[in-house]
């Protein structure tokens, strides 16, 4: 049976370490992150452009994990336009103010 193009599989999260460093979010925020690496894509980065906790702890994406409260909106938004198949733009208005 062949995979669907679209996975969970192909994301994790990443709850930010007790102290809370200054290039992680400052928020008690639960983010995703792609498992796969890209060529020419930020490794250090959320699916919302957040930099990695310096010890993050890596939890696997399912569908119960997504209701989760603490989960950044941004990453919420951006992982169901890539469900979709689209683009997302209000993220990246996030960083240009």
């Amino acid at each position: 049976m062949p995979r669907p193009a679209w996975s969970l599989f192909a994301y994790q999260l990443i709850e930010p370490d007790e102290q809370l460093d200054l290039f992680a979010c400052q928020e008690e925020r639960v983010h995703l992150i792609a498992r796969q690496l890209e060529l020419g894509g930020t490794i250090d980065r959320t699916l919302c452009g957040t930099l990695l906790p310096a010890q993050p702890r890596w939890l696997e994406v399912n569908p119960t994990s997504l209701r989760d409260e603490r989960l950044c909106s941004f990453c919420r938004a951006i992982l169901e336009a890539q469900k979709r198949g689209t683009r997302p733009i209000w993220p990246e208005l996030r960083f240009s103010q």
